[in-house]
This record gives structure tokens, sequence and C-alpha cells, in this order.
């Protein structure tokens, strides 16, 4: 059970959330067409497919109009990295430079912003558990039950997406945190301003959520 949250423990970037709401139940919350997204509710792990939902571009040729329909579809959360890093075989999981020459051209133009549905995600904690498990924290907004990461798509041999990150909030700062993903408002107007927004608006969304409006439970 989810509780007000409290300090937990250093650590990396987000590596595991979960979507506890199937494919209709997410077309319903965020007002699109569920398309042919077969998801049943469960946890998402870097490498494999999630919803994401996008303003339907990636399929449309030419011009964008100003209000299209949206679409969910699944992705592979990790963006197949450039040549430069090294290892090919490790998806790059979120963006935390948005200045970098391998995400610019993506988040500047609207089309490619997506919504990552979710309903928890989580960080470690700092110790292990009576069996010698590295214990997992798990954090939610308090005003949403299915909230959305902001997100980025790119296409190349897999369709993918990863998550942008920003400063940690008091919560997650006071466990070491340095970074945390960027959660978008209950508010539908930050959702279509992240989908169709010029960069200097949506780059305005990039902050830590409200500490007082997160909830937090350890898993053990």
């Amino acid at each position: 059970m989810l509780r007000p949250a409290t300090r937990a423990m250093a650590g990396a970037v987000t590596m595991l959330y979960r979507l506890d709401a199937d494919a209709a139940a997410i077309a319903r919350q965020f007002g699109v067409r569920l398309g042919q997204d077969p998801w049943r509710g469960g946890h998402v792990a870097p490498g494999a497919f999630a919803p994401v939902i996008t303003a339907g571009r990636e399929f449309i040729a030419g011009p964008r109009p100003a209000k299209g329909e949206r679409r969910m579809v699944p992705r592979l959360w990790g963006v197949p990295p450039p040549p430069a890093a090294g290892n090919a075989t490790r998806g790059v999981t979120s963006v935390r430079n948005v200045d970098s020459p391998f995400w610019v051209g993506n988040l500047r133009n609207s089309e490619f912003r997506c919504l990552v549905p979710a309903t928890a995600f989580m960080e470690w904690g700092s110790g292990t558990d009576h069996e010698g498990r590295r214990i997992r924290h798990w954090y939610a907004p308090a005003d949403q039950r299915i909230f959305a990461f902001a997100g980025v798509w790119k296409d190349s041999e897999v369709p993918s997406f990863a998550l942008l990150t920003c400063k940690p909030n008091a919560v997650l700062r006071g466990s070491g945190r340095d970074a945390m993903p960027v959660i978008l408002p209950a508010d539908a107007r930050a959702q279509h301003v992240w989908l169709h927004g010029s960069w200097k608006q949506a780059a305005d969304l990039i902050a830590p959520y409200s500490s007082s409006l997160m909830l937090e439970r350890r898993e053990e």
C-alpha cells in the first residue's frame, strides 16, 4: 500500500515502473484511440514493450494538423544508442541532457514527444532485505491513479522510447537521487502541450513533481 513519501535510498535513474491498468482503461483515461495495443497490466523493465501515446504523426505522411488523433501503440523502452556509445545492445532509457545532439531533433519536433502511461515507478533502496535482495521503493502521484511520464520516441530497427528526467524533488533528493522521471501534471492541457506545443512551452514541463503530492512504499 502506498503511503506519504519518506526518505528512501541512493541509486540510479528509474529502471522499472508499473502500469496496473489494461489498454482499454488507459485509452479512456487519456482520450485515445485504442488501436491494437494488447497491454493487460503489469510492470515494465528496460527492453520490454509498453503502451505509449503519440499524436499520431508516425504513420501519417505530410504536414500534421494542429490537433491530430492521439494513438496508443506498443513501443520498446530503450532507444538504440548512438555508435559512439560503444555498447549497441543496451538501450538508452532516459534523457538527462535535452541539449544533446542525440535528442535535440526529436524533442524540438513535437511529433516525436509522447506520453508514457504509468501507475508507479521504482527506485532502489539502500541495503538488502532478510533474503539478501535489494530493497525497492515505489513512488506514485497522490492526485493521479494513472499518470503520464514525459517521453520521446525514435524509430530505427524497432519502435522505441525513452523517459525525460529532471532534478529530483525533495523526497528523492533526500534519498540521494540526482534525477527523477518527469511526471506531467494532472491537467489535460499539460498533456496537450507536451504532444503539440513548442519546445519552449514543453521545456517548462520538465520539472520535479511536487513532494507533497507523492506517495511511497517500500517492498522487502
